[in-house]
């Protein structure tokens, strides 16, 4: 099983998007607290979430409780400021792929401690934008799924 971790998540409508193709991909969604929503929120359910209640998710206090949780599996974390692109590494079972929150990313202490993994997916180099967090997370976790011959998926 493929892992979905958001750091800090800001809004509720990206979270929702990503629990539905975490649902729909046997993928396992973690959040990092603090939310910047309620999971409750009427955002989640406007983004069609009557399926929430079977995505697989799992909710971590702190940065420091998820690396405890994850033990010696690979974290790659997605950034604008990696030097390889997702498609650059192997992927395996077993793995996580974070995300910062929308309108920060993550620490830089976060950052420094996953940088050797750290994956970015190819854009114009003369914007200062980057992708939907939604999109961005679509994007890495098919790539992750085509490796794996899209395991768990049938």
């Amino acid at each position: 099983m493929l892992n979905i971790v958001l750091f800090e998540p800001e809004i509720a409508g990206n979270t929702a998007n990503i629990g539905r193709t975490c649902y729909l991909t046997n993928t396992r969604l973690h959040l990092i607290r603090p939310l910047g929503f309620m999971l409750n929120d009427k955002m989640m359910r406007r983004a069609g979430l009557d399926y929430w209640e079977h995505v697989d998710i799992v909710l971590h206090d702190s940065f420091e409780d998820f690396m405890e949780y994850k033990k010696d599996a690979r974290v790659f974390l997605a950034t604008t400021h990696a030097t390889k692109f997702h498609t650059d590494v192997e992927y395996k079972d077993g793995d996580y792929i974070m995300f910062g929150s929308e309108s920060k990313g993550v620490y830089e202490y976060i950052h420094n401690a996953l940088v050797e993994n750290g994956i970015k997916i190819p854009m114009r180099e003369d914007s200062d934008r980057s992708l939907n967090l939604c999109n961005s997370a679509n994007i890495i976790l098919y790539e992750a799924f085509r490796q794996l011959g899209f395991e768990h998926m049938n």
